[in-house]
């Protein structure tokens, strides 16, 4: 059964050093009160996980952390929106492992399944190749990539029963629900905390037998106001 804890405690379980899988796209289905947090302990030397980079300014989400230099690797599908991933890019201070969206996911996705490998032909002739072993079969090239796991995958939900199952909504889904699968510790963020039952059986988006912590995070009216905010200070950059 998972446990409830604070963000704070929660937080604390990150190292040096360690690699975290982060859930979310530009904020939507992010943990954001974790990733604070993060940043607030000044852990270092991360490997971060994510589907993409974060805003320009820093300001929000993972770009928290990449702008605070608390990222040491990042592996994911595209860095073009955060400065500071583009920066460390160019002057090689951060690792960079790009790859492509289908193939990241998919990667996560054989991590949690137990899976050996996944082999794909998409990135045959370009950069992608540098990233995996090419090989040849049935008379074609394919890349294998090696499954993609972390020591913790920090997701986010809409809320979580006292099980762990947790319910996501719309779009939020997006990385979280695989990554939910592929971390060493699985933390959940989620806007609310109910009871067992609350939660629909065909509702559950996650079986709380995947889940180790749950965390308290920002309400919904707390999250609108927050990205209203974001909202203001991206318009300001243009």
């Amino acid at each position: 059964m998972a446990e409830i804890k604070t963000v704070k405690e929660c937080a604390k379980m990150i190292s040096d050093g360690n690699s975290v899988m982060v859930g979310g796209f530009l904020g939507i289905g992010a943990p954001l009160q974790m990733i604070d947090q993060i940043v607030e302990n000044g852990t270092k030397k991360l490997t971060l996980i994510s589907v993409v980079g974060s805003y320009p300014g820093g300001g929000f989400d993972i770009g928290k952390l990449t702008a605070n230099q608390q990222v040491e690797k990042f592996i994911g599908a595209h860095i073009g929106t955060d400065p500071a991933l583009v920066d460390g890019y160019n002057k090689g201070t951060i690792k960079i492992e790009f790859n492509p969206m289908g193939t990241f996911i998919e990667r996560i996705r054989a991590a949690g399944a137990g899976l050996g490998a996944v082999i794909t032909p998409v990135g045959i002739g370009t950069e992608v190749e540098t990233y995996a072993e090419k090989q040849s079969f049935f008379g074609k090239d394919y890349l294998v990539f090696p499954p993609l796991g972390a020591d913790f995958a920090i997701i986010k939900a809409k809320a979580a029963d006292k099980l762990g199952n947790l319910f996501y909504e719309g779009t939020s889904m997006n990385t979280n629900t695989t990554m939910a699968t592929a971390g060493k510790v699985v933390i959940a963020e989620v806007d609310e905390i109910v009871e067992v039952g609350a939660i629909k059986p065909n509702d559950i988006g996650t079986p709380g037998i995947f889940v180790d912590y749950i965390v308290k995070g920002l309400s919904t009216e707390e999250r609108k106001a927050l990205f209203g905010e974001i909202w203001e200070k991206g318009n300001k950059l243009k």
